[in-house]
């Protein structure tokens, strides 16, 4: 993952956001690229039902805001000794860049992280937290994976990686996304939950698969018993210190997962370490 997008918006989580982008950059000797994220106008009309009035976003705060978000973007870079990219200067160093005036709207994010070798986002959740929508817009339109940062800022990422595995075409492809991380990593456990499971190779034949490739990773299926297959997830992750953890999203449909709950949703909404994730 040498080129990294991140969408720069004031949320609570944007010290973890940019903590995380900059230990991929560390990792593979990355370039990170910042914008700031701004709602398009269409986004944001929302009504008063008791006066009847219609709210409109200020696109002018919003564009200062996006140019404070760039000023953020870039003290954190420079305190933590990070050069901006110069054309023609070496590529094996971490490195940061900022595009000034980006379009609004998720659908831009989503359209140029096609560029990229993956998207860093914030853990969506409360109303200070990410919103859902950005993390959503790039899931599903980029075609490429997203990095989602933690509540709190990781101190490390993908020295101990779990595959949140269930056989299915979602989570190959992730792992196929995961490759710098997984040749970089100590170890790797891939965790299947029998209840969980789709058709498609067991947890220990994906395990194997990796070791042929010369890693070193073990496969386990667990019984999911009272808990559910995203709470064992998680709970196992925790408990071996994994700073990195590798989930296909949405395996069963959003609406479903939506209303009954599922992996995706759980890790989402309760994630303590690093996710990477892609559809």
């Amino acid at each position: 993952m040498k080129t990294l997008l991140v969408p720069v918006a004031r949320h609570a989580l944007l010290d973890s956001v940019l903590e995380t982008a900059l230990l991929a950059a560390r990792r593979f000797g990355g370039c990170v690229e910042g914008f700031g994220l701004r709602p398009a106008l269409a986004e944001y009309v929302p009504v008063d039902m008791v006066g009847g009035m219609t709210w409109v976003r200020d696109e002018e705060a919003d564009l200062a805001e996006a140019r404070d978000c760039g000023g953020q973007f870039q003290a954190f870079m420079e305190r933590n000794g990070v050069p901006r990219e110069r054309a023609g200067a070496p590529g094996d160093e971490p490195r940061y860049r900022w595009l000034p005036d980006a379009p609004p709207g998720d659908g831009f994010l989503a359209q140029y992280a096609r560029l990229f070798a993956g998207t860093v986002v914030g853990r969506p959740g409360g109303e200070a937290g990410p919103r859902m929508t950005t993390l959503e817009a790039a899931l599903f339109e980029s075609g490429r994976p997203l990095l989602i940062a933690p509540p709190a800022p990781p101190a490390s990422l993908g020295e101990t990686v779990m595959i949140a595995w269930n056989g299915s075409t979602e989570t190959a492809r992730t792992v196929a996304f995961a490759e710098g991380f997984l040749r970089k990593a100590a170890r790797i456990e891939v965790l299947a939950i029998d209840t969980g499971m789709v058709p498609g190779p067991s947890a220990e034949q994906m395990a194997a698969a990796l070791v042929r490739e010369g890693l070193t990773a073990r496969g386990r299926t667990l019984t999911a018993g009272r808990r559910s297959a995203g709470e064992i997830y998680l709970d196992e992750a925790e408990a071996l210190g994994c700073d990195l953890l590798i989930k296909g999203a949405y395996t069963q449909s959003r609406l479903r997962q939506m209303i009954f709950g599922g992996p995706t949703s759980h890790i989402l909404a309760h994630a303590t370490m690093p996710v990477l994730m892609a559809h």
